[in-house]
């Protein structure tokens, strides 16, 4: 996205009414397979886009990161939601969800390997042939890494974000977990990274659970993920930062409170 979005939330049908009370919001992101292709938007959404609020639409089924060539109905669907939306560009995982057939209800992480890239990079190709705006991709969080890796995540990512031209989704909360996870340094991974291609960022709340912590989405941000979000900002500050709430939603004045929180680690304006 191209000028300061600041922060926005995660449009979900439970928050609609809380998401439409907030004076200062400029974008959201929907849930991309939520949306249909025709008939009547999802109740709420239209009315942010009468308030001139940008809508970004996020894929969860392409599985770009499949061996299989990306499914071209899947392609369709979301660049018809970004037209119906009018989004400047749209969202997708480096991930894999469905393999032979059977699909996994999950996004599942790709060994970081020179095939896995090549796959990644024609399924990106291919949705970028179909859709009508940019494409920017997600690394998701993983709690164990592939044995036969050959890259590192930096280079894993740089080049595939060279090799197809896409915008990077940094979400901090999974930089966070994964670098817990792994016992590693997460500036060090930031200090890695093309941070001038960062289309915007995700930040998500998690919690520890049998030695591993865990990007759950329903837990608050923890202060660490908001300090990771500050020196991310000192580095580089990207256009926009959204909150990821996806279920055990809290009372309106913590969601406020997370949102005014994730605002002042950013220093961007209080869209509450």
């Amino acid at each position: 996205m191209t000028g300061p979005y600041g922060v926005g939330i995660g449009w979900r049908p439970e928050i609609a009414g809380f998401v439409a009370e907030l004076p200062g919001l400029r974008f959201v992101e929907v849930v991309a397979e939520s949306v249909p292709a025709t008939g009547p938007l999802p109740p709420g959404l239209a009315q942010l886009r009468e308030r001139a609020v940008t809508v970004v639409p996020h894929g969860v089924r392409l599985s770009l990161g499949g061996a299989e060539p990306v499914d071209p109905a899947r392609i369709a669907h979301l660049a018809a939601v970004a037209q119906r939306v009018d989004a400047p560009l749209v969202s997708e995982h480096i991930a894999f969800v469905r393999a032979g057939g059977l699909e996994a209800g999950h996004l599942l992480p790709l060994p970081r390997s020179r095939e896995a890239v090549d796959a990644v990079c024609a399924n990106v190709a291919r949705a970028q042939a179909d859709l009508p705006v940019p494409i920017a991709l997600e690394p998701i969080a993983a709690l164990v890494d592939w044995p036969d890796d050959e890259l590192d995540e930096a280079d894993f990512l740089t080049e595939i974000l060279d090799r197809t031209g896409a915008l990077l989704l940094l979400d901090v909360a999974n930089v966070y977990a994964n670098a817990r996870n792994r016992g590693s340094d997460p500036l060090a991974l930031l200090d890695r990274l093309p941070l001038d291609r960062v289309g915007y960022v995700h930040v998500a709340g998690g919690a520890e659970r049998g030695g591993f912590y865990h990007d759950t989405h329903t837990d608050p941000v923890p202060p660490a993920v908001l300090e990771l979000v500050g020196a991310l900002c000192a580095r580089r500050r990207p256009p926009a930062l959204l909150l990821e709430r996806d279920g055990d939603y809290p009372p309106a004045a913590q969601l406020r409170a997370e949102l005014d929180a994730l605002a002042a680690a950013a220093g961007f304006p209080a869209v509450t």
